[in-house]
């Protein structure tokens, strides 16, 4: 177990971006269940609304404030007013992600840019806010969502597994330094989980996981402390066993594994 800081609901608040859909709002609800205060933040005012009706009744409770992850500016006085009427962030999920399919032919690198801003942009954004004041107070936690898509080149997917992979070594890079401050850096690094990113996909998912248990899985790993929480298993052991291979390797189980390029497309 590690003896680094693990936020409880009687410390603070918790935070988590891209609450509105997916893998955010499974885990703001999870985190409500377990009776934290949770700050659940995205673009629509709307969904936001659903997500703190549904949590009536919950141990804890939501509350939310319409922001885009790329408005530095508007987010980190969204922290400052929280803070300022619900207590200090104790525990910060860094989730909000965008996905679309990229190919090199067309290439579209306004949407590769788009992706970037967001999955990469957005955590750099949310740290810039949270970061400081948990220094200051010299105990926090932060997660930030990556992918096992971060683990290696995948089809379709260079933008969003290039975006996972820089996360997941600027988590490990900042870890680094966060342990000597009092704050308990942790990367989750979700396999496929049933949400509207991956309902896009048309092709094979190994070890789909629900919602629901994917956010257990998420807030288990927030409780235990360690720094990598990821699932399914089975899907990052086999991921992370390619990555030790020659590149010769590599790409050919890759391609025979997904069958990529469709015979149509090549």
């Amino acid at each position: 177990m590690s003896a680094l800081y693990r936020a409880r609901p009687d410390h603070g608040v918790a935070w988590v971006t891209g609450a509105s859909s997916g893998i955010g709002r499974a885990t703001a609800l999870e985190l409500a269940r377990r009776g934290f205060t949770v700050l659940a933040t995205a673009r629509t005012q709307t969904t936001l609304d659903e997500l703190v009706a549904e949590a009536k009744g919950l141990t804890g409770r939501i509350i939310a404030r319409a922001v885009d992850v790329i408005d530095a500016e508007a987010q980190n006085s969204v922290i400052a007013d929280v803070e300022a009427q619900h207590g200090p962030i104790v525990l910060a999920f860094l989730n909000a992600g965008v996905y679309w399919p990229m190919r090199a032919h067309p290439f579209d690198g306004a949407a590769f840019m788009r992706i970037f801003d967001v999955n990469v942009g957005g955590v750099v954004n949310g740290l810039s806010a949270i970061l400081p004041r948990m220094v200051e107070r010299r105990r926090g936690q932060i997660a930030i969502n990556a992918s096992v898509a971060g683990f290696g080149g995948l089809p379709r997917a260079a933008a969003y597994s290039g975006s996972k992979a820089a996360l997941i070594v600027m988590a490990e890079s900042l870890k680094l330094d966060t342990d000597a401050l009092g704050i308990n850096l942790q990367l989750v690094n979700p396999g496929f989980v049933k949400t509207p990113l991956t309902d896009k996909n048309d092709h094979p998912m190994p070890f789909l996981m629900e919602l629901d248990e994917a956010a257990r899985c998420i807030c288990n790993g927030f409780e235990s402390g360690d720094f990598e929480i990821t699932f399914p298993w089975q899907l990052a052991r086999i991921l992370k066993t390619l990555r030790l291979l020659p590149y010769r390797a590599y790409f050919w189980l890759i391609r025979k594994a997904t069958s990529w390029p469709p015979e149509a497309q090549k």
